[in-house]
């Protein structure tokens, strides 16, 4: 976790992403992304210079028909073992989207419900902040994904305000390649929640994982200089501050 925590401290100095007393909530999936954010920013907020404060929010999507619920005690437990704050937020999401409007296209309808009740739970909390697991692959893949569906040069950005909101989002795992994150899960025991979705692993953004993963093999530091790419174009909001453009995601892939 100490390369991981290095990288992340670098992002989150490179975007400003962390302002003195903020209270930053991670959104917790369950998923090794999240996990390792979460675990990161707890421990960065030991010792950054801006004093700041972690919780977690974790929401349950409910279960589709056939489906089992998901167990999230080993989640709540986790948080415990790092002395943050754990809240659970219920909702049918599966059942409306795979049961009652039985969408055959269901990611994008999900990702807005499931941004309307996280966003909707921290309003109710008072927090301002959302640190989202998006690490180094992801936003490759998204660039991609934008290029080739959309035709569109365009990606997430590493720090989004929603002004409708007033929540500003934060991906502080930028700078870690996937192969980084895996590890440090797998190393640290984090309590990996199976994502229950019935189209995980068939969907748009799988194909232009496996897509990338082939041209990087084919073409060594493909991703990169992609990468390099979206932080010198710049694209919006993407150029660090203190101009450190290196995603160190090459180093971080050894680990």
């Amino acid at each position: 976790m100490e390369k991981i925590l290095s990288l992340v401290r670098r992002c989150v100095e490179d975007y400003d992403m962390i302002q003195p007393g903020d209270r930053v909530a991670v959104g917790v999936s369950g998923g090794k992304d999240s996990l390792v954010t979460l675990a990161a920013l707890a421990k960065l907020s030991r010792f950054y210079p801006k004093p700041f404060t972690v919780e977690a929010v974790t929401l349950d999507m409910g279960a589709a028909e056939g489906q089992s619920p998901a167990d999230f005690g080993p989640l709540r437990d986790y948080c415990e073992s790092l002395e943050v704050p754990f809240t659970l937020i219920p909702s049918e999401i599966s059942h409306i989207i795979f049961d009652l409007r039985r969408e055959k296209n269901p990611c994008s309808m999900c990702a807005k419900m499931r941004r309307g009740a996280l966003h909707n739970a921290l309003a109710e909390k008072g927090i301002r902040k959302i640190a989202l697991g998006h690490h180094f692959d992801d936003a490759v893949e998204t660039f991609f994904l934008s290029l080739f569906y959309e035709g569109r040069i365009s990606c997430f950005q590493p720090v989004t305000e929603l002004t409708r909101t007033g929540i500003t989002q934060i991906r502080p795992l930028l700078y870690c390649g996937e192969g980084m994150v895996r590890g440090a899960a797998s190393r640290n025991h984090m309590p990996i929640v199976k994502n229950p979705c019935p189209a995980d692993g068939l969907t748009k953004r799988q194909e232009v994982k496996e897509l990338v993963a082939d041209l990087e093999h084919r073409y060594p530091g493909l991703k990169e200089r992609v990468f390099g790419s979206m932080q010198r174009l710049p694209l919006t909001a993407w150029e660090p501050i203190e101009h450190r453009r290196r995603p160190y995601a090459e180093e971080a892939e050894k680990e």
